[in-house]
């Protein structure tokens, strides 16, 4: 199968490309939109990734990242003392998923997302038409100018 290319964002002061950076590898849960945990189940162990930073100033694509373990159970759907329980999740089918993500650079100079919505190469870029999902695939092309755009070949 061909690898291929998401966006995935994250608060910095919750967990930022710096903290991923450190640990090396996370897990990537707490998803609980349908259309980005179908993302996530569809991600393969190799598949890129371009970090973003939302709710910053700018918010923006700040790294890149790898997808080191495909979609799992997220545990925090059982877990009634977290935010990201799910009542309605049954453990012999669960609800949510996770991935497990490993960092790979930082981008030498980020790429805002004004940046993005500016660039006529990405007009039909998921972010720029549907910014608020927080999984979202990319295609090869756009991941490769997003790259380019943030100094790294």
């Amino acid at each position: 199968m061909a690898k291929r290319y998401w966006l995935m964002k994250s608060e910095p002061d919750v967990y930022s490309i710096h903290d991923l950076e450190r640990n090396g590898s996370t897990f990537w849960n707490g998803v609980r939109n349908y259309k980005a945990r179908n993302n996530m189940r569809a991600m393969r162990v190799g598949d890129e990734i371009l970090f973003y930073h939302s709710n910053a100033k700018p918010p923006g694509v700040v790294g890149i990242a790898r997808v080191s373990r495909e979609a799992y159970a997220d545990p925090t759907q059982f877990d009634r003392t977290t935010e990201y329980s799910d009542e309605a999740s049954d453990p012999a089918d669960p609800r949510w998923s996770m991935v497990d993500v490993a960092f790979v650079a930082h981008l030498p100079r980020p790429v805002s997302l004004d940046d993005i919505k500016a660039d006529p190469d990405l007009p039909n870029m998921e972010l720029v038409r549907y910014g608020r999902l927080s999984v979202q695939s990319v295609a090869r092309a756009e991941f490769d100018r997003v790259r380019k755009m943030g100094g790294l070949k």
